[in-house]
């Protein structure tokens, strides 16, 4: 029937949504400007907590243990797994009253439980910290400079000269990892994520991961605009 698979209203038709769906694809709602209105007037945004979000530790739900379709509550800095209705951060927003959310993977942020996407350059600085970009002349201008930054808290850091926390007694290769990122060679390759995020590895084999992870430590340590003036190493040791 075809009301079972469509909603007709006024000649505008929309496709029904299943609740578990987690597709990150922009949904098609009937009215698209109360769509857009909602997606750039976003009414819980001032409940977002920079001061205790933390994407150095492992994208994993906290609830499921899971790696996949991983969000940030940006209220509390959880993890939970999908959008859908009966997800684990579906529930957390209705439970608990938290509502913006980041997809880690896509870099997208979504109202729940209203789920629809949250577009504004507000959170801008939050996707930078999740995933800190340079470019090539940024890059170049790394040693040139010594200009200091100010973190979210409003401690004042240099790029490249930040705390790594000590987890398990590794300090040791926190040092490691300090000598290398100042390594001219191998800091301005790592920096820029386009130079290794294509390499092909062959199957099981984990230098890959190993790479990418590397690559975001340095990206981080190095980031001028971090919400704190330190670095947790906890992927990289994983």
């Amino acid at each position: 029937m075809a009301a079972e698979t469509e909603v007709e209203i006024k000649g505008l038709k929309r496709p029904l949504v299943e609740d578990y769906s987690d597709d990150d694809e922009e949904e098609e709602y009937v009215h698209k400007d109360e769509y857009v209105n909602k997606s750039r007037q976003c009414p819980y945004l001032d409940t977002i907590n920079r001061q205790i979000l933390d994407f150095d530790f492992e994208k994993l739900c906290s609830i499921s243990l899971s790696h996949t379709n991983v969000y940030a509550c940006l209220v509390c800095g959880k993890y939970f797994q999908g959008r859908g209705k009966h997800s684990h951060a579906y529930t957390h927003s209705v439970q608990v009253g938290h509502h913006v959310f980041l997809n880690l993977h896509t870099l997208k942020f979504y109202c729940l439980p209203d789920n629809y996407e949250v577009i504004d350059s507000s959170l801008d600085d939050i996707k930078y910290v999740l995933n800190p970009t340079f470019e090539k002349s940024e890059v170049a201008q790394l040693d040139k400079t010594n200009k200091l930054s100010r973190a979210f808290d409003g401690t004042t850091y240099r790029p490249g000269v930040v705390g790594l926390n000590n987890i398990k007694e590794n300090d040791y290769l926190n040092v490691v990892l300090q000598a290398m990122s100042f390594a001219p060679t191998i800091r301005d390759f790592f920096l820029r994520e386009e130079n290794y995020k294509d390499i092909k590895m062959p199957s099981g084999d984990i230098s890959f991961i190993l790479a990418q992870r590397f690559g975001e430590l340095l990206r981080k340590l190095w980031n001028p605009r971090n919400f704190k003036a330190h670095v947790s190493p906890h992927e990289m040791l994983q």
